[in-house]
């Protein structure tokens, strides 16, 4: 039998999973940022337990990107945004969330409980 814990753990996962390889590519600049924050973090609501979404795509960090390259957009991945997705099942909430930890976007557990 599985717990409301870990089945709280396992859906957030499912969450981050989505979310990362659903929009990791898509053209971003700093003009479109805000709009794709509010795609990605509305797309992610509509799953199952999913409670809240907050995403931050780093406009700086993107300015920075494209401060001396041809393009006025790049593509989205993991170093241009910080996110936070917290589901509750069965009364039990999971949060986790995503910065970078040595150039790696790393998803972490944050808290299990109720």
């Amino acid at each position: 039998m599985v717990s409301s814990a870990e089945e709280a753990a396992f859906e957030v996962g499912i969450k981050f999973g989505t979310l990362y390889h659903q929009f990791a590519g898509t053209p971003v600049s700093p003009a479109s940022a805000g709009s794709l924050e509010t795609a990605i973090a509305e797309a992610i609501e509509n799953q199952p337990h999913c409670v809240d979404v907050t995403v931050d795509v780093l406009e700086d960090a993107l300015e920075a990107e494209l401060a001396d390259g041809p393009a006025e957009y790049t593509e989205l991945t993991g170093r241009f945004m910080e996110v936070e997705v917290v589901v509750d099942y069965e009364g039990t909430r999971a949060v986790a969330r995503m910065a970078m930890d040595d150039g790696y976007p790393l998803m972490e557990l944050v808290n299990v409980g109720e």
